[in-house]
């Protein structure tokens, strides 16, 4: 593996980039700007999906964690700061810079992360389904509260400097409170990790923005290869909802509890209120972490689209469960029901529990909303597998399985060339990262057809040249 000072000779005159996450792949998302002055890393995240992705988190990165020194989240998803605790663990003693809202739901998901890998490890020595001995988690909460020391939330739109010649700006990125483009001026040069793109239709979250010019980007490609569609999204969910119960079936909604699980439960709320669906139906929210999320929404108005009357009204209808007991509760409970429980790629929490009684079921429906990675349960569910398989045991797909792309956190091919021409002169140098090959291919080649760029496509650990700090020759 490359190390950082494995770098060229000219290292002290020069800047690179060096994607360790999120190369080719959605997950991971983990970005090295080498600079002469400083070693600047955008994002740390886990690797989520195939065993092959998920064995990369137990192995140590390719650039000694003390030489970083500063990180950037541009938001609070597991793929983009679950790594933090292990940074910190190995080495890592710089500052750790977000939006506030940032800083607050990152918290969340990183004890409910290392909760989650904690309780899965004692399961797996309990139950014997591991060929650890013994399986341990990846990290532990202890590991999380001394990554928190390191947290500096700072404001969007305001710039702060890092060393003699470089400097950064959040913008509000839309895909979920607090989520932001970082723009760094360096050396002259503006560099814009775009982070994840929200959509251009989000009723809680508003419009992606960034800075007004950038040299160089580098973003997110989810969905280059797919459109969300122009439909009705709530007439469609209505739809889904009123088949199931005729059917007298439940439902159950996988979705991340930052983000999408607002998204939802706002958007049930309308229906309800619309009387497009039965007001009766039982709403259960099996996340308490989805729960204090949406305080977020509350406590950071300015971060949302909506009133915060309107976010209380969210609840109104919705019964939070809190512990296992009431997730066997729910379950036993007779009668159709919509239940939204994490996580979103039915990767592993409550969800689970749901999954392994409802599937089983053809009057059930599981409602996919949002990406599913490679080789998560979700993906397998949209790829129609016949079997899923949970905590070691087959459980055969007899319910139906739905998808409503439209809500999605992430922006589609459209609205993602929407975003680049949003600035005031198309970046002359674009690099594609968070996404799968096929998904980047098509953009790449649309923005080159429609923009006339070229874009550049990042490799796992592969050192990217971007300019000469000398002679500005890129």
């Amino acid at each position: 593996m490359m190390k950082i000072d494995q770098f060229a000779e000219n290292d002290n005159r020069a800047v690179y980039l060096l994607s360790l996450g999120a190369a080719e792949t959605v997950t991971g998302s983990k970005h090295l700007l080498k600079t002469p002055e400083l070693n600047l890393l955008i994002d740390c995240g886990l690797f989520q999906g195939i065993k092959s992705m998920r064995e990369k988190n137990w192995e140590p990165l390719p650039v000694d964690p003390s030489s970083i020194g500063a990180m950037i989240l541009t938001h609070a998803h597991l793929d983009h700061c679950g790594y933090i605790p292990l940074l910190v663990k190995n080495g890592y003693r710089g500052k750790i810079y977000m939006s506030k809202p940032t800083r607050d739901l990152t918290e969340l998901i990183l004890r409910d992360s290392a909760k989650l890998q904690e309780e899965d490890a004692h399961k797996a020595n309990k139950h014997g389904y591991t060929r650890h001995s013994p399986a341990k988690p990846l990290y532990t909460t202890a590991d999380v509260e001394a990554a928190l020391r390191y947290f500096e939330p700072v404001d969007a739109g305001k710039p702060y400097r890092l060393s003699d010649h470089i400097q950064f700006q959040l913008y509000p990125g839309g895909h979920i409170p607090g989520a932001c483009s970082v723009a760094i001026d360096c050396y002259h040069k503006t560099i814009v990790f775009s982070g994840d793109i929200g959509r251009y239709h989000s009723e809680l979250f508003p419009l992606p923005v960034h800075a007004a010019k950038a040299d160089f980007v580098i973003m997110e490609s989810t969905y280059g290869d797919r459109l969300h569609g122009a439909g009705n999204t709530g007439a469609e969910l209505a739809f889904i909802i009123k088949d199931t119960i005729f059917n007298k079936g439940s439902m159950l909604i996988p979705c991340f509890a930052v983000g999408r699980a607002q998204e939802v439960m706002h958007l049930l709320y309308k229906l309800k209120f619309q009387k497009d669906i039965p007001v009766e139906i039982p709403v259960f929210l099996d996340s308490p972490m989805a729960a204090s999320a949406s305080k977020t929404l509350v406590k950071y108005p300015e971060w949302i689209t909506i009133a915060p009357k309107e976010v209380s009204r969210m609840f109104s209808g919705l019964t939070i469960n809190q512990d296992y007991e009431g997730t066997e509760k729910i379950i036993k409970r007779k009668g159709s029901k919509i239940v939204l429980a994490a996580s979103g790629m039915l990767t592993g929490g409550r969800v689970l529990e749901y999954l392994k009684h409802y599937i089983t079921d053809p009057k059930n429906t599981i409602l996919i909303i949002g990406y599913q990675a490679e080789g998560t349960r979700g993906r397998a569910l949209l790829n129609q597998t016949h079997e899923i398989k949970i905590h070691g045991q087959y459980y055969a797909v007899k319910a139906r399985v739905k998808e409503i792309g439209g809500l999605s956190a992430h922006a589609d091919q459209a609205e993602l060339l929407t975003w680049l021409r949003d600035f005031e002169v198309v970046p002359p140098h674009i690099y594609l990262v968070h996404g799968e090959p096929c998904a980047q291919e098509a953009l790449r080649v649309k923005i080159k057809d429609e923009l006339h760029i070229n874009p550049i496509i990042l490799k796992q650990d592969q050192k990217e040249f971007l300019f000469d700090i000398e002679t500005n020759m890129v």
